[in-house]
């Protein structure tokens, strides 16, 4: 039934797969489908050229359809798996590392090793050497929300 159908179809059927495929392409993104899509479309085209050449039989066709999907998904790999650009904020959603560095004044004070500062319009939680409240502290690490701070 199927080879009836594609034997009907002629060419067109690798283009009927290559639409189905980049709509799937649409339903389910992930910039996959999409280039084997194209293979099969790039086969569809080959084929208006060719189909009714005795060479151009279904196995050729099969073939060519899997090594252009193996050379677009390389080539599309290639071109958009560029992933290497630099922010210009690298510590947006490390807010704790982003401390690093800072100076503040001690809200209350660090006793056997505890304390709170406040920078901007929070309070965190700090580490470090015993200091009264009121003490200029500078961040010198963190460790998810609790800081690490030396007297400036």
């Amino acid at each position: 039934m199927i080879a009836r159908i594609i034997a009907e179809l002629g060419p067109w059927s690798w283009w009927i797969l290559g639409m189905l495929l980049l709509a799937a392409e649409l339903l389910m993104p992930g910039v996959f489908l999409v280039w084997i899509g194209l293979a099969a479309l790039a086969t569809g085209a080959l084929s208006l050229l060719l189909w009714d050449f005795a060479v151009w039989a279904w196995q050729v066709q099969a073939l060519f359809f899997a090594v252009a999907a193996v050379l677009f998904t390389l080539a599309g790999r290639r071109y958009y798996g560029r992933t290497d650009v630099g922010s210009d904020e690298p510590l947006l959603n490390q807010r704790g590392a982003s401390l690093i560095g800072r100076t503040a004044t001690l809200a209350e004070p660090i006793r056997e090793g505890r304390g709170r500062i406040r920078l901007d319009d929070t309070f965190w939680i700090v580490s470090g050497p015993d200091l009264a409240a009121g003490t200029q502290v500078r961040v010198v690490a963190s460790n998810g929300r609790d800081l690490t701070v030396d007297e400036a």
